[in-house]
């Protein structure tokens, strides 16, 4: 066996720490500062006045002497010294106002929020690089350019509203976009998500995500850091960084949601095999967010609702009690969890459940969903939590439906909630529908610090993606014994291009690949000394075909179920008497189930291994998985059940089944093959045979690039 970590041809130069001068200053300028609130230089000092910021707020505006109350300076050369400086500012006057704080104010934390670099144009590319140079050469940290801003319990250092409520215990939210960070904050806060850190990192000109959570990873503190991170972005600059920090951080107890945009277009290689028509950038992402388990979201609200779950005690097991008093949303989201692999086990029969139906109205029904009617009190709803936490004990959580047709108040039920919500062990989700209705109640709720679901289905999706998304896979895994030095050896003497027949062969024996034992024989002696080799008879039938002829069915060239010597003979003759052929294939008859492993190179992500069912399957219906490597093969084993064809694998209507061991050793054997050899772009083994006794190779595709 031999231990592999993912990447060295990752590592990227180590930046400097996050400086504390961006997180907790002491000091903050604004510069371009403004009483107009309706400009950025307005709006970022208004917030910056108005949030927990202690420390000394200086403002720079040639044209001012005064600014929202506090004394304006000229210019830039005129400031004390200062720690942090937040530029709202035309892109052209960024690179002197930067040189300017670096060299003679002390100042350490950047954040301009100005746009007109990188993304625009070259001439802004050249202030942007400029800028970074400065800024490094004190070991400071920068925010954007281009972007909205940075806020944290300390202050607000942006220029967007709103601002959502600070709390230690809050979300870590790092983004790519800030304008989507403000639709993202605002459906978050009006269900009572709360924010510990708002990083819009833009241009990511110095820092970018990866950094962020590199710097959440190193000063992570059990007791103070937030266990909530959510991430949006539209491209990942470094995979591997993104693998190692969201894998350390989760490990440590944090939980990731992440959203990453722009992957519906087709990858851009050109798809030669089937892996490469697979290998799209958001199959990489999947595998990407597979291995480290964060959890995979396609909008705001799947975002912010799987964050608020997270913000919840975490699910100690599947099974779930729908409470309600309305039918059809409990009904709904049945549905959404059953379908999604949550259990909602029938209660009807259930010891306690006769106790608990004369406690509730006549009508009412305990079946799971338990239904306690229109007419259900706080007093009702307080009997079946109790029921729900101490004797229904193959419950593990519940959900709680209650919203109103406007005929009363629901105040007595909403503080019963959150009462229960503190003493009871077992998760409690409040979907409060009626947002208009008792909208002043629901207030109430969230301000006690409660987080509302109002969509019963959107909730039950985000438990069902909490729920399936594994833990991160381990970073230093132990591989299949592959021989590296024969692999080495046959790479190092092949050109760049597909792979000669023999070559590829050396390199599946290499990695202890089954592949179909073929020879080409252009003697009839040799064909029959092969016959006898493999023990030819009616367990093991031959297959002979022409070698010549391209399509060799159509001149009747291929002859199958070849059981005695004497057929070989025969055969032997026939074939080599068919225009063009100048040899005859022979190999052992294989059968079983068709599957399929491939992989592929990703410059950013590395290599990809994809496997599933085979042969015309993967065409119509790509039931593939895919990993990146390295994969293991009770990685492959897990990552197998979920194959919406695992029931074939597993043997139906009398066919026999795949052998999943070896199926799923084949796979950490391709692993370990591209691992010894990087070198490998593209590799098809499509089919593979499989059935209880082997999992074979019948076709091989291999392409290197040197």
């Amino acid at each position: 066996m031999h231990s592999c970590t993912h990447g060295a041809i990752f590592a990227k130069q180590k930046r400097f720490m996050i400086n504390q001068k961006l997180i907790n200053p002491k000091s903050i300028v604004v510069c371009g500062a403004s009483s107009d609130i309706h400009k950025p230089g307005g709006k970022a000092l208004k917030n910056l006045l108005e949030s927990a910021f202690k420390g000394e707020v200086y403002a720079v505006n040639p044209k001012e002497d005064e600014v929202q109350g506090i004394k304006c300076y000229k210019q830039v050369e005129d400031l004390p010294q200062v720690d942090c400086a937040i530029l709202c500012i035309a892109a052209k006057f960024c690179a002197h106002t930067v040189d300017v704080l670096t060299q003679q104010k002390g100042t350490q934390g950047f954040i301009i929020v100005s746009a007109g670099f990188s993304e625009e144009n070259a001439e802004g590319a050249a202030i942007e690089k400029h800028i970074v140079d400065a800024i490094n050469a004190v070991n400071g940290s920068l925010i954007g350019p281009n972007c909205t801003g940075f806020l944290n319990t300390n202050y607000s250092g942006c220029f967007d509203t709103p601002i959502p409520k600070l709390d230690p215990k809050g979300v870590d939210f790092i983004t790519g976009s800030g304008a989507t960070a403000v639709f993202i904050k605002e459906y978050g806060m009006s269900n009572g998500l709360k924010f510990n850190s708002v990083w819009a990192v833009g241009n990511s000109a110095q820092l970018g995500i990866e950094d962020v959570l590199e710097h959440l990873d190193e000063t992570f503190d059990p007791e103070k850091s937030s266990r909530v991170i959510m991430l949006y972005m539209e491209k990942i600059g470094d995979p591997h960084r993104l693998l190692k920090h969201s894998r350390n951080l989760i490990n440590k107890g944090c939980k990731i949601a992440a959203i990453k945009s722009g992957g519906s277009a087709a990858g851009s290689r050109a798809a030669s095999s089937h892996t490469g028509a697979l290998a799209t950038n958001d199959a990489a992402v999947d595998a990407l967010f597979q291995k480290a388990g964060i959890v995979r979201c396609h909008n705001r609200q799947e975002l912010t609702t799987v964050c608020g779950v997270f913000m919840y005690p975490e699910l100690k097991g599947n099974r779930c009690a729908v409470i309600t008093h309305a039918g059809g949303p409990a009904v709904m989201l049945t549905d959404v969890l059953s379908d999604g692999g949550l259990e909602v086990p029938p209660l009807k029969d259930h010891p306690a459940s006769p106790a608990l139906l004369s406690k509730l109205f006549g009508g009412s029904s305990v079946g799971n969903p338990i239904d306690f009617l229109a007419t259900g009190t706080a007093e009702q709803l307080g009997y079946i939590i109790d029921a729900v936490e101490n004797d229904y004990t193959d419950i593990d959580f519940s959900v709680v439906i209650f919203g109103s047709p406007g005929l009363f108040s629901n105040k007595e039920v909403y503080d019963l909630l959150d009462e229960k919500m503190k003493t009871c062990k077992k998760p409690i989700f409040p979907v409060l529908p009626s947002i208009i209705n008792v909208k002043q109640e629901i207030e109430d709720f969230i301000a006690k610090g409660r987080i509302n679901f109002p969509e019963e289905c959107v909730l039950g999706n985000a438990l069902v993606k909490v729920w399936n998304t594994p833990k991160p896979q381990p970073e230093n895994v132990e591989l299949p014994q592959v021989d590296v030095a024969r692999i080495r050896k046959t790479i190092d003497k092949c050109e760049s291009g597909y792979l000669e027949i023999a070559d590829y062969n050396e390199l599946l024996d290499a990695a202890g690949i089954s592949r179909k034992r073929s020879v080409e024989v252009d003697k009839k002696e040799y064909a029959l000394q092969f016959a006898k080799e493999v023990n030819c008879g009616k367990d093991t039938p031959l297959v002979m075909k022409v070698v010549g002829p391209l399509h060799k069915s159509d001149v009747g060239g291929v002859t199958l179920n070849v059981k005695d010597l004497d057929t070989v003979s025969k055969e032997f003759d026939r074939l080599m008497a068919i225009k063009d052929t100048y040899a005859v294939e022979m190999y052992p008859m294989l059968d079983g189930t068709d599957v399929y492993i491939g992989a592929i190179r990703d410059d950013k992500f590395g290599h990809q291994i994809f496997f599933g069912l085979g042969g015309i399957f993967i065409e119509v219906l790509k039931d593939v998985q895919s990993a990146l490597a390295p994969i293991t093969a009770d990685e492959a084993k897990q990552m197998l059940t979920k194959l919406r064809g695992y029931k074939i694998l597993q043997g139906v209507r009398g066919q026999e089944p795949v052998n999943i061991d070896l199926y799923a050793d084949q796979i950490a054997r391709v692993s370990a093959l591209v691992q010894a050899a990087p070198e490998i772009v593209e590799m098809d083994l499509n089919p593979l045979l499989g059935n209880p006794r082997y999992v074979t190779a019948v076709d091989a595709r291999i392409r290197i690039e040197k």
